[in-house]
């Protein structure tokens, strides 16, 4: 089936300004505070600790920036053993090895796509030296946070939150970016909103906050010159930066709720066709649905293949795969992207280990590749690994027209005629 190409293109997720945004930047130039000092960024420091529930926040140049600092607050050490979130985007992994420590990579579960609570389980007990664990909340969905705070507080271990996807999300009526001792969230340009850049390191420890602050400013010590006794970093949000981000809060939830309505239309639009979206616990959690996904159902997989950087397909009728949809989607002016490529299969962390519900993944991945072994429970061994094959991010764009994602739910189905 044809289609006609979208004149403008309809984006993954870009970003969506308001044009009161410019008014604080504005008041960043007339007032000459253009540098990493300002009313902007203290106003966004105190927003974000409202919207969140935290004490304290310290406005970074980056998401990256906060999680690096947050693995420094943490105390890791050059050969420290870090259990990580596997399906993620690496800038969550990075900032462990910037300190030295190497990561320990823990599957997905199906019921939520992020860090599985019994490999976790199964990971203190091959390591149980481990004092740091670094979850992620994927696409805006809330880890089980309940499950992973209990095994951790069990094993005396620091949670460090990747929150930088799911600003605005809610597990259990508690706010994303609040569950660890140091959390992080993301002002990038495709995130829920923006700065064009920009990030957040967030606690409750007031003088970890106060360190932070001091060593994303170079660590300067208070002396009539430019004194350091510690390393220190150029981590500082710009006052220019955090006035797009200040006007950028007051639409969050608008824009949470525009996110949610592409969610449930293409939930209904493609409820008949072989495959599922990403899971949503609407009882226990309220996602900010950042991104929508599919995964298709095993059975109705046509034959593809993936080398590290190329792919390759085999049309059948009644079937479809991630490729195949995304190069549909490509061809009429889409975007779409893969799901997270699990960062145990990543050739930079191919040799870190990897922990499954039922113990070393590495072995057990190797057997699922070759003759397609489960578990005992009847799941593929490597979860994220199945997810990574079987899934794609539709276009999430807040600005995309009904009209537009109908195209796109027919595209979509086409691909399975």
């Amino acid at each position: 089936m044809e289609f006609k190409a979208f004149e403008n293109k309809v984006w993954l997720s870009s970003p969506t300004m308001h044009g009161e945004e410019m008014e604080y930047v504005k008041e960043a130039y007339d007032t000459n505070w253009m540098s990493t000092v300002g009313k902007n960024i203290n106003e966004v420091e105190k927003i974000t600790c409202e919207k969140i529930g935290c004490k304290y926040a310290v406005a970074l140049s980056a998401g990256t920036a906060a999680l690096h600092l947050a693995v420094k607050a943490a105390g890791v050490r050059p050969g420290d053993k870090v259990f990580c979130s596997d399906m993620t985007f690496d800038a969550t992994v990075n900032p462990v090895v910037y300190e030295g420590g190497i990561p320990v990579f823990i599957d997905s579960e199906y019921e939520t796509w992020n860090m599985d609570p019994k490999a976790l389980e199964r990971a203190f007990e091959i390591y149980p030296e481990v004092k740091v664990v670094v979850i992620v909340h994927l696409y805006g969905t809330p880890c089980q946070m309940n499950e992973i705070k209990e095994i951790c507080d069990r094993h005396n271990a620091i949670i460090i939150e990747d929150a930088a996807e799911a600003l605005g999300a809610t597990y259990k009526g508690k706010s994303c970016g609040q569950f660890g001792n140091y959390n992080a969230i993301s002002f990038n340009g495709n995130k829920i909103i923006t700065g064009s850049s920009g990030g957040m390191f967030l606690t409750d420890d007031e003088e970890m906050a106060n360190k932070v602050r001091k060593w994303s400013t170079q660590s300067r010590e208070n002396a009539p010159w430019y004194q350091h006794e510690e390393l220190g970093y150029n981590y500082r949000m710009s006052n220019v930066i955090a006035g797009v981000v200040r006007g950028q809060y007051k639409y969050l939830d608008e824009h949470i709720a525009q996110k949610k309505a592409i969610y449930e239309r293409y939930k209904e639009g493609l409820k008949d066709l072989p495959l599922q979206m990403n899971p949503v616990d609407e009882e226990n959690t309220r996602p900010n649905y950042w991104l929508s996904c599919i995964l298709i159902n095993e059975e109705a997989m046509c034959k593809q293949v993936r080398s590290e950087q190329e792919y390759l397909y085999v049309s059948e009728k009644g079937k479809s795969c991630p490729h195949e949809i995304l190069d549909t989607l490509f061809k009429y002016n889409a975007e779409g992207r893969p799901i997270w490529k699990p960062m145990h299969m990543q050739p930079i962390y191919r040799n870190n280990a990897f922990i499954t519900r039922e113990g070393d993944g590495r072995a057990k991945t190797n057997a699922y590749i070759k003759g397609g072994t489960l578990g005992k429970d009847g799941r593929p061994l490597d979860v994220g690994m199945d997810i990574f094959q079987r899934g794609l991010c539709l276009p999430s764009d807040n600005k995309m027209t009904p009209e537009q994602q109908d195209m796109i739910i027919e595209m979509i189905r086409s691909c399975f005629e």
